[in-house]
């Protein structure tokens, strides 16, 4: 889930209409307040709330518009702006609104479905800035080579491009760019694409790792970083030496919080107290991160698809955060034969 939100550009959010199962999604333990969280978080910034099951909830105009309060309620406590969102009542089983409008709510005259997607705004695109692929997987492909597979946040990739992986440094030439089977001679941001590497292994690529273009701002590993982070529930103090699950882009990876800088005032955003010994549910801080293994992470004022997290602990998100600053971590990677051959050309 996490993967595939970090790649969209808007989301569906289904909640159910029927009785006792609402309430169960978005109560404080639910999936439907723990998705909409993480699909701010992730960069995700328009939503449809699919209010599905309407048939078991007798097509009730009172019943609609309560779960519409309580939704649009927390949605906009997380971030979302009230201009980004719709409400459509559905049927998935009885076809109401999917695509057609309903004669069992003569009352709704909003759009359907289908609509709605097409009423959602394209975003603008960051051509202009260098280039970066977070990976979510690689394949091997008989016939032609290793593949790594992801989404371009920024920049543009073309077949010829001197693409060096963060945080490795392994450094190999772009041979095909892939979308949908077809080949393309560019892909820019919001392709999701499969680009052919040359003399490297499957091994030498993970997930989590970054593409980007060798002679632009190549994407290094993290020494650590500075972050502001919001602690939206947590049961209990967090301290020094905490250390979570981050989920940034692809990657999953453990991180040390190395120190509480600042505690900050939410509301003004102006700093409270320095170096807090603890921080807890409901409190913003600015903390030191540092992670136990390489990673690739940006500052959300330059990349902000690689700028922005969660954190993952008892298999729930306790805290979201953006990246402020970014010590980065040279490293000699390998650079393969036919990127040394391109570099020459070039």
């Amino acid at each position: 889930m996490i993967t595939g939100t970090s790649q969209a550009d808007a989301a569906i959010l289904v909640v159910a209409a029927n009785t006792g199962e609402f309430e169960a999604g978005i109560s404080k333990t639910g999936q439907t307040r723990e998705h909409a969280l993480l699909a701010f978080t992730l960069g995700v910034k328009q939503m449809i709330v699919a209010v599905n099951k309407i048939d078991m909830a007798q097509y009730n105009q009172g019943r609609f518009n309560e779960i519409v309060k309580e939704t649009e309620t927390f949605i906009r406590r997380i971030g979302f702006k009230r201009e980004n969102l719709q409400f459509v009542p559905i049927s998935g089983w009885a076809g109401d609104n999917m695509i057609e409008a309903s004669t069992n709510m003569p009352w709704y005259t909003g759009p359907t479905l289908l609509q709605a997607l097409d009423n959602l705004t394209p975003p603008t695109r960051p051509i202009d800035k260098p280039l970066r692929i977070p990976i979510q997987d690689v394949f091997k492909i008989s016939g032609i080579g290793t593949v790594p597979v992801g989404r371009v946040e920024t920049g543009i990739i073309r077949p010829g491009t001197v693409v060096t992986f963060g945080p490795s440094g392994l450094t190999t030439e772009c041979k095909t760019v892939e979308m949908h089977h077809e080949q393309l001679p560019q892909a820019g941001p919001g392709d999701n694409i499969g680009f052919n590497v040359k003399n490297v292994s499957v091994k030498d690529i993970k997930r989590g790792y970054v593409a980007s273009d060798s002679r632009n701002d190549p994407a290094q590993d993290t020494e650590s970083f500075t972050a502001q982070v919001i602690v939206m529930g947590h049961p209990g103090q967090i301290r020094r030496g905490y250390t979570p699950v981050l989920d940034c882009h692809t990657s999953h990876i453990a991180c040390k919080f190395e120190e509480l800088v600042t505690k900050i005032d939410r509301r003004t955003g102006k700093a409270q107290s320095a170096a807090p010994e603890f921080i807890k549910t409901g409190d913003s801080a600015v903390v030191m991160i540092k992670p136990t293994k390489p990673m690739v992470v940006e500052p959300m004022t330059q990349y902000p698809p690689l700028g922005r997290f969660a954190v993952r602990d008892m298999r729930a998100t306790v805290a979201v955060g953006v990246i402020k600053s970014v010590e980065k971590k040279s490293r000699a990677g390998t650079t393969t034969k036919s990127a040394a051959k391109a570099s020459k050309k070039k």
